[in-house]
């Protein structure tokens, strides 16, 4: 019986060896290094990130080198445990002197805080190789900077920031037809018509693939009649929010409105779009007053921002996000108009705001071309302040196609005849817009909107029925292209009430104000 045991206990150990050796890894197969990302945390605008060296190999590592791509837009801050450098949006920490060796099976790391919220790093090499271990290509290069624009008659040129990563050329696409392939950052497309609009598309390559694409669109000149985007219909805005928000369908039974101006898109929790920052996109009072809009055979228009609350263009860090962050509303809601209502300081006069705001303004039309895009801001009593300039010039400098320029001609002082002082200021508008854009009037109207408060402003400036009637008429023979006030919720009689969120502060009839602009 012992004996047995023994013969079973070394047959046993035959059968452990034997079993080592089919797992253990074979001559020449060891790991190799590897870096591994860890984002420690993430608060919205920033976030704190990690890597880890391990050394896989069976000899030392003298040095390391970790690179990698941020998305365009996103910076590095702050570091530690390592030195950095930075090349367009590509980020290169290297090992400080006393954790630059690591044995077989050690490990170093090293910090960061990042921003913005959500960015994460890709292409990622340790010592020119994946990160993730092995040797080969590092990835697809960056996507490419934003893009702008030039045209002539018959050609449009496009410029774009160079991508990050190893990058053979440059690839412009329109649609899924490839243009041209360069080798540099600018691209012209020939052999145009007058006055055609085109939208491309610019990819870098390499070895591995193609990079994300930058897109952008522009209209050859020589136009004699550049497209409008064609009239659409009035539209007050309808706020749910407060003021004893009314039914629409009601309201459309009652004045023959088609359309209501649905406020406001704001920022929650960063770059995240909700109804007045709060309120979800779908399955709410929002949706349900949509809902009822379409059945009784409207359209809606959907507004971003206005004067309060937490605004998107300030919280999202890149056009591409702000974009997004738009994109995720129309997908939700289907409008036939999306209206950047850009009047508070935060987005109107920082130009940095701005400019994002036009450079996704650009990539929301080049994705929606059938969704119509139109800009709200104040204006003085003889057109537009300097920052409306600024935006006006801009988005020609930009090559943003905007359909509409929309005023709001009230808080600004008017005085006792607002319909005057309406007039006036959307003939500034038009000459802006004209100097601009070298159009003629007629194109320049064509390009306008005005969204005035019925009733009594903020300012006690007084508009009544019978001078919103004279601007609609005025609209109407100048062509302008948009008509909508502030609001449907105050479209309700209080004489002498002052400035109510549920009435207009004059007397009138119930949706007196709306049934003018079905007019339109």
């Amino acid at each position: 019986m012992r004996l047995r045991r023994t013969a079973a206990a070394a047959l046993a150990a035959l059968l452990t060896a034997l079993g080592a050796a089919a797992v253990a890894a074979p001559a020449g197969a060891a790991a190799s290094p590897t870096a591994a990302f860890t984002k420690v945390s993430d608060w919205g605008t920033g976030f704190e990130g990690k890597y880890t060296i391990t050394n896989g190999g069976t000899t030392p590592i003298n040095g390391w080198s970790v690179a990698f791509d941020l998305p365009s837009g996103a910076s590095v801050g702050s570091f530690w445990d390592a030195a950095m450098t930075r090349s367009g949006q590509r980020f290169t920490f290297t090992n400080v002197g006393w954790n630059g060796t690591l044995a077989p099976g050690a490990s170093a790391s090293f910090g960061f805080n990042g921003s913005p919220g959500g960015a994460t790093p890709s292409n990622c090499t340790l010592n020119g190789n994946p990160c993730g271990g092995g040797t080969g290509n590092p990835g697809a290069p960056g996507t490419p900077g934003t893009v702008t624009t030039t045209s002539t008659n018959t050609s449009i040129t496009l410029s774009w920031g160079a991508s990050s990563g190893t990058v053979t050329g440059y690839r412009v696409y329109e649609g899924s037809a490839l243009k041209t392939t360069v080798t540099g950052t600018t691209a012209t497309i020939s052999g145009l018509g007058t006055c055609e609009s085109h939208s491309y598309t610019v990819k870098a390559y390499n070895g591995t693939g193609e990079s994300a694409g930058s897109t952008a669109s522009a209209t050859t000149t020589g136009c004699t009649n550049p497209d409008p985007g064609g009239k659409m219909p009035g539209a007050p805005y309808l706020y749910t929010g407060w003021g004893n928000p009314p039914s629409p369908a009601t309201v459309m039974g009652a004045t023959g409105i088609k359309s209501f101006t649905m406020a406001f898109i704001l920022a929650q929790n960063g770059c995240n779009p909700a109804w007045d920052g709060q309120r979800p996109l779908t399955g709410g009072a929002d949706q349900a007053a949509i809902n009822q809009i379409k059945a009784a055979g409207g359209s809606v228009q959907v507004s971003f921002g206005g004067w309060q609350g937490n605004k998107l263009g300030p919280n999202c860090s890149t056009p591409q996000a702000f974009a997004g962050a738009v994109q995720k509303v129309i997908d939700a809601v289907g409008p036939a108009v999306v209206d950047f209502d850009i009047e508070n300081t935060d987005e109107f006069e920082n130009y940095t705001v701005q400019d994002r705001i036009l450079n996704g303004l650009k990539i929301v039309k080049a994705a929606n071309p059938g969704v119509k895009v139109v800009v709200t801001f104040g204006t003085a009593t003889t057109g537009p302040t300097a920052p409306g300039i600024r935006l006006i010039n801009q988005a020609k400098a930009l090559g943003v196609p905007i359909d509409n320029y929309t005023i709001m001609p009230f808080d600004f002082g008017g005085g006792a005849n607002m319909y005057q002082s309406t007039i006036n200021a959307a003939e500034g508008l038009k000459n802006a817009l004209k100097s601009a854009n070298g159009w003629t009037d007629a194109q320049a109207y064509a390009h306008m909107g005005i969204s005035g408060m019925n009733g009594l402003s903020d300012q006690q400036e007084q508009t009544s029925p019978a001078q919103w009637t004279q601007i609609r008429d005025w609209a109407n023979s100048k062509g302008l292209t948009r008509l909508a006030f502030w609001s449907v919720n105050r479209d309700r009689p209080c004489p002498g009430g002052g400035v109510q969120e549920n009435c207009s502060g004059i007397a009138q009839a119930d949706w007196e104000f709306t049934r003018i602009t079905a007019g339109f």
